[in-house]
């Protein structure tokens, strides 16, 4: 199933929403650091409730980091942002398909969106600006086990 990236989240509660999300759904978190919180057992613990032994994640101290680990378990870097391009109803996903979201205070940084391979959207009404972090992943995320035909990875 899937890779869910957070790119530097800011949010506990919106990281601990993603960790429940990959306990029901089975995607892969991958959280991008640093955190605007100090991410530590503790808090991990208390965002992600019970679910935390059950879901899948993985911690790289930075961007670079993250891209070292895409270098041995390549898919395509795909990114939802608020200005993507195409809706994301439009793509086919993979199950080796990575889908980064922003930070909740700045979104994600310019020169980051020239190393996607494409950049997604939700398309909203006019005069909003965006949705939750968590809840779009949660759309995202959804969409992918409904073209995979809700097949869980259950490993």
């Amino acid at each position: 199933m899937l890779n869910l990236v957070l790119y530097q989240p800011d949010i506990p509660q919106n990281l601990g929403a993603c960790l429940r999300l990959s306990a029901c759904m089975g995607c892969h978190v991958h959280v991008i650091e640093p955190c605007g919180f100090p991410m530590d057992a503790a808090k991990l613990k208390r965002a992600g409730m019970d679910y935390i032994g059950k879901a899948r994640y993985t911690r790289h101290m930075n961007w670079d980091a993250f891209l070292d680990h895409r270098q041995a378990h390549p898919g395509r870097l795909l990114l939802l942002e608020t200005d993507g391009s195409c809706d994301y109803t439009t793509i086919s996903y993979a199950p080796t398909d990575y889908v980064m979201v922003g930070r909740e205070s700045a979104g994600t940084p310019r020169d980051l969106y020239m190393q996607m391979d494409a950049t997604l959207r939700i398309p909203m009404r006019e005069g909003t600006r965006s949705l939750n972090v968590a809840m779009a992943s949660g759309m995202m995320v959804a969409e992918a086990c409904r073209q995979q035909e809700w097949r869980f990875d259950n490993a």
